[in-house]
């Protein structure tokens, strides 16, 4: 079962209320009450209210609480441990693509890898032509694949769910490399490997980058080798030369430096890198066989990137904005909740996005929070749509509104 880094029991109708321990109220602007004059964020945010906030002097934005302090942007760490968050809140309308520099990190480059020695992807197994496909070769045949979001399966408020993204990427299908390899009849599944050679190891992670996936999986889902990302070359800790992106799976599933597919049946145990993630990809305990592994899917999520404070003639009004993202459909049923004994309500300006690989805005015009530490929580009011992080509160983020 999966742990949310929150301590709120949670259904899709009921919360309990847990207390907060203490934080001063803070605004991103440094000051509460500060007016920003200045800066892209206010031109934004101004041009992104909505109507009920014409004419309003933007403040800033609250800070969400029992969150860690992170330098956005910057790699830190190295090997297994490296890591990259990314500023979620700087999140708009025209701002929806992660740039290739800001773009997350969750496992840094492997110290023994050696870029120069992965220049071919190997194609084999359950084949009758297996062959080994020179890097320029694919990367010469990849086309345009879209707007693909990854999250990494551990994403939480520890990393401020930072590590998550949305990229333009392009590639070749699996389906293509494929089809001149002429896979057997008794061919079940494929395993993906990509290197993973570390001279220190990790206390949080294991070393081995590989994943199997059911053949039908991999189809269905247009699971395709990338070799470029945002309209250039794939940087080296994205996976350069090739990655793996497997469409509305978790990152963990995307395996990075690819070097072989192999073609295999039904009855290969899991790798390593899929029992370390099956508590965080929903599977049922710890399957030690890789055909009782479910689709590592991302469910449709929700939440809050910032709450903004405005002044208007009639007193102060807050804007709460957030992203959706995940599953394998659109919805205009999401609803938001402030407080744990408070009803859900319709999110003010449901959320849009181009499609369901990538993610898209909401916004809720906070019109009442009153003083005190309230509970941002977003659910779905559709049962036919999977939503089992949102169930388990793992995307509630808190804030406090201070007294006027």
């Amino acid at each position: 079962m999966l742990n949310p880094p929150h301590p709120i029991a949670s259904d899709r109708r009921t919360s309990s209320d847990t207390p907060f321990s203490r934080r001063s109220f803070l605004l991103k602007s440094g000051q509460a009450g500060l007016v920003v004059t200045l800066g892209p964020l206010l031109d934004l945010s101004r041009a992104a209210a909505s109507t009920e906030l014409a004419g309003g002097t933007f403040l800033g934005e609250l800070e969400f609480l029992l969150e860690p302090e992170l330098s956005f942007g910057q790699l830190e760490g190295t090997g297994l441990d490296g890591r990259r968050e990314v500023d979620l809140s700087a999140l708009h309308e025209d701002r929806l693509i992660t740039p290739t520099s800001k773009f997350f990190v969750r496992t840094g480059v492997p110290d023994l890898l050696d870029p120069g020695r992965l220049r071919s992807l190997q194609v084999d197994g359950l084949v009758e032509r297996p062959s080994n496909l020179a890097v320029e070769r694919i990367a010469r045949e990849s086309t345009d694949q879209g707007v693909h979001l990854l999250e990494c399966a551990g994403n939480s408020r520890w990393r401020r769910f930072g590590l998550i993204s949305a990229g333009r990427w392009s590639g070749v299908t699996i389906e293509s490399l494929l089809d001149g390899a002429g896979v057997e009849e008794s061919a079940r599944a494929l395993r993906v490997d990509g290197f993973d050679g570390h001279t220190r190891g990790s206390t949080n992670s294991t070393i081995g980058c590989s994943w199997i996936f059911s053949l039908e999986e991999m189809i269905k889902s247009k699971a395709f080798i990338a070799t470029r990302l945002n309209g250039n070359p794939l940087p080296l800790v994205h996976g350069a030369p090739m990655r793996l992106i497997v469409p509305g799976w978790y990152g963990c599933c995307c395996i990075k430096w690819v070097y072989r597919i192999e073609v295999i049946d039904s009855s290969h145990s899991a790798t390593s890198q899929m029992l370390e993630f099956a508590s965080r990809t929903h599977q049922a305990g710890t399957p030690q066989s890789a055909s009782e592994f479910s689709p590592a899917v991302i469910d449709m999520a929700a939440m809050p990137i910032r709450v903004e404070r405005w002044r208007l003639d009639d007193g102060l009004h807050y804007r709460i904005v957030g992203i959706l993202w995940g599953g394998r459909q659109e919805t205009h049923r999401l609803e938001i909740r402030t407080r744990p004994t408070d009803p859900f309500e319709p999110v003010t300006a449901q959320p849009k996005r181009a499609s369901h690989h990538s993610w898209g805005l909401w916004s809720h015009i906070w019109k009442t929070p009153g003083a005190g530490k309230a509970l941002i929580q977003l659910r779905v009011d559709d049962p036919s749509i999977q939503t089992r992080r949102l169930d388990a509160g793992y995307y509630v983020r808190a804030v406090e509104i201070l007294p006027s």
